[in-house]
């Protein structure tokens, strides 16, 4: 693992890394019998092509708009009905998301780092989704995409890590289960650290975590000590 200067703040990725966002798979399936999984995984992808899409037209919607028309794609890609009222429930459950089970004991072992989200959600889906499971005062900054109208992976997402941490981005550590996000944050220069809960292989895009981890516990031992 390559070495550098002691990390002073860590940078968390929201959904996927800090909350699960196929927790929303309970509901889905209370709605839509049998098809909760399918959805939810068709949601997730159009979701996250949705805003590469829109940053590349230069046509941003907030993330909130890209979710509930990712929602609908879905739908209607499944032949499912959903009236108004069950996409109004599950765009609440994006509300609250459960977190990953480690998340809180990682998060209480790194709390003497400045610890952030750095997230293409809208500010007010972070707030509601921080706020639903107790951690508001967990983060010294919770930095959504929206002030910039640009999603990741562009780099002046990932500037406003440094910018907003008032730390030198050499000793911030990035932590993300999406390869793409490790790739466009180690291309701006952050430290990054990979959560690869599934065991997937790495994308051929040319950018390298410092270190992979299968859980957040353990980025205390690799990211929370001075080197």
């Amino acid at each position: 693992m390559t070495r550098g200067p002691q990390i002073k703040a860590l940078a968390f990725d929201a959904y996927g890394t800090l909350f699960d966002v196929h927790s929303v798979i309970q509901l889905c399936d209370e709605l839509f019998p049998g098809r909760g999984a399918e959805l939810s995984q068709i949601w997730r992808a159009k979701q996250l092509e949705y805003s590469w899409l829109k940053s590349l037209m230069r046509r941003y919607q907030d993330f909130e708009k890209i979710t509930e028309a990712a929602l609908k794609f879905a739908c209607i890609t499944l032949q499912l009905d959903c009236p108004t009222e069950s996409r109004k429930r599950l765009m609440q459950a994006y509300l609250h998301l459960e977190p990953y089970p480690e998340v809180r004991e990682a998060l209480a072992a790194l709390s003497h780092l400045k610890l952030a989200i750095l997230s293409n959600g809208s500010p007010k889906m972070l707030k509601a989704l921080v706020k639903n499971n107790g951690l508001t005062r967990t983060f010294d900054k919770v930095i959504s995409v929206d002030e910039l109208k640009i999603f990741k992976p562009d780099p002046k997402v990932y500037a406003l890590a440094p910018k907003k941490l008032k730390v030198r981005k050499s000793e911030i550590g990035f932590v993300s289960s999406n390869f793409w996000d490790i790739c466009g944050a180690s291309s701006f220069g952050l430290r990054t650290f990979w959560v690869n809960r599934a065991g997937k292989s790495a994308d051929e895009l040319g950018y390298s975590p410092q270190a992979t981890v299968t859980k957040l516990t353990e980025l205390e031992r690799i990211a929370g000590k001075s080197d």
